[in-house]
């Protein structure tokens, strides 16, 4: 069984966004960019399937400029045993990446396919959803646990009362939850072989998909300052302060 691993590039979580100066969105101009945190999840849950022996291949796939090799020579130190890089300048949203990781899928006969539940740079949490929908594939997200057994996937998944336990035929998608595992440390032999692994680079304008975005970004903000706390003198005065500024009495 072969495994599908989406991964994005994106500001690492270390750093503070900055907004460009034009408003017009986040500044990624020498800044720090790594593998989205809940694709590395995905990735160690795929690399883990395979050396239980439940899948023989995992293949990640990233959609974006050149430098999103880096992103999956990552993935590749971490287990996976070859990548894909659809390559584009345009910007994409959730829907064109679908689309693009369908393409993939398709191509390489994968049965089994695992996403982050969102990417932290737009929060979406859409791409895995879109995926199952245009395979026509069962699906389950924010997966807690995965176990596969012949061609049967049990998924406990997270909701907002605790959790579920769903069981699935094969082809299926999952995404990824936080508590699904602790992404492995790579170590730097694994690094080097990851470089002489296979990554096969592919034009996305040469596979006459519709990319075109959906919407447009009219303005980006950083939140409002939080205002500096302030000290009452009693009980009443804080009763009055709630009543007349704050308003929640």
């Amino acid at each position: 069984m072969k495994i599908l691993v989406a991964v994005k590039r994106v500001l690492d979580y270390n750093v503070k966004a900055r907004v460009k100066s034009d408003g017009s969105g986040v500044d990624l101009a020498n800044q720090k960019l790594s593998m989205n945190p809940f694709d590395e999840i995905a990735c160690e849950e795929a690399v883990r399937l395979r050396e239980a022996g439940v899948a023989s291949e995992v293949i990640v796939v990233s959609c974006g400029p050149t430098v999103c090799q880096e992103t999956l020579r990552s993935a590749m130190a971490i287990g996976a045993d070859r990548g894909v890089l659809i390559e584009t300048d345009a910007g994409l949203e959730p829907l064109a990446v679908a689309k693009l990781m369908q393409h993939v899928a398709t191509k390489e006969g994968v049965q089994f396919a695992i996403f982050g539940k969102q990417a932290i740079d737009d929060d979406a949490g859409q791409t895995g959803q879109m995926f199952g929908a245009l395979m026509g594939w069962a699906q389950a997200s924010f997966a807690s646990k995965v176990e596969i057994s012949g061609d049967t996937a049990t998924i406990t998944r997270e909701i907002d009362g605790g959790l579920e336990t769903l069981a699935m035929k094969l082809p299926a998608v999952i995404t990824t939850d936080l508590r699904l595992n602790e992404p492995r440390f790579i170590t730097l032999p694994n690094i080097m072989k990851a470089k002489k692994k296979t990554l096969e680079v592919v034009k996305a304008a040469e596979l006459g998909i519709d990319i075109a975005p959906r919407t447009v970004t009219l303005h980006v903000s950083e939140p409002a300052t939080r205002k500096a706390g302030i000290k009452v003198a009693d009980t009443a005065e804080l009763v009055k302060r709630l009543r007349e500024e704050a308003k929640v009495i």
